[in-house]
């Protein structure tokens, strides 16, 4: 087998000359098995109206592989020459032709260091895009939290409606006087639940020390 990869001849016909070739050569070989186990056969069935002859299976066997081996190696150096034509006069595509999809760079040709310099824009984009979705994503997150936030406070609001509501209906004040009103009452309440933690506190002392 040609050892050349033949990209450009691949890339018009959609598969490699050389693969076309090992298929090729795997179905004249599977022909070319099939045919000697067929003679191989009927040499044995004919063999078996002549008992005198003196020719066992055995021996036949090892004859057909004789025989096999012998096609094979001749085989094989025919196929080489056949496939070395085909090669270079079927499956070849001559170096003046250009591929239709490649007419392209025939009009508009560039050097490695084009095509280096734009392989590095191509990759800096890529990263801009990246860094705008993992920004978007941030944004996005905290869109979120503010969402849930404003939902809390307007939970908070409307309960604070309530108490104004509660507070102008049986007291006849807004909420914001009843507050002011309750800020000592809740100090001095604080202070006196303070206090009796403490005494309970020093009760528990002395009867512990008792």
């Amino acid at each position: 087998m040609s050892v050349n990869p033949m990209t450009y001849e691949a890339q018009f016909f959609g598969f490699t000359p050389q693969t076309c070739m090992l298929r090729v050569y795997t179905v004249f070989q599977d022909y070319l098995f099939d045919m000697v186990l067929l003679v191989e056969t009927f040499i044995l069935k004919k063999l078996e109206g002549l008992p005198e002859c003196g020719i066992s299976p055995l021996h036949v066997r090892k004859s057909t592989e004789k025989f096999l081996l012998f096609l094979k190696e001749n085989f094989d150096e025919l196929f080489s020459k056949m496939e070395e034509m085909l090669l270079q006069l079927v499956l070849n595509i001559p170096k003046n032709v250009l591929l239709p999809e490649d007419k392209v760079h025939k009009q508009y040709p560039y050097s490695k260091e084009q095509f280096q310099a734009l392989q590095d824009e191509i990759h800096q984009l890529q990263e801009q895009y990246k860094a705008e979705v993992s920004a978007g994503q941030a944004l996005r997150a905290e869109l979120e939290e503010q969402e849930v936030v404003q939902a809390e406070l307007e939970k908070i609001l409307q309960c604070f409606v309530g108490l104004e509501n509660i507070c102008r209906e049986h007291w006849n004040c807004s909420f914001g006087e009843s507050f002011a009103f309750l800020t000592p009452s809740l100090k001095k309440l604080q202070d006196k639940l303070k206090d009796i933690e403490e005494k309970s506190k020093r009760l528990k002392t002395c009867e512990t020390e008792s």
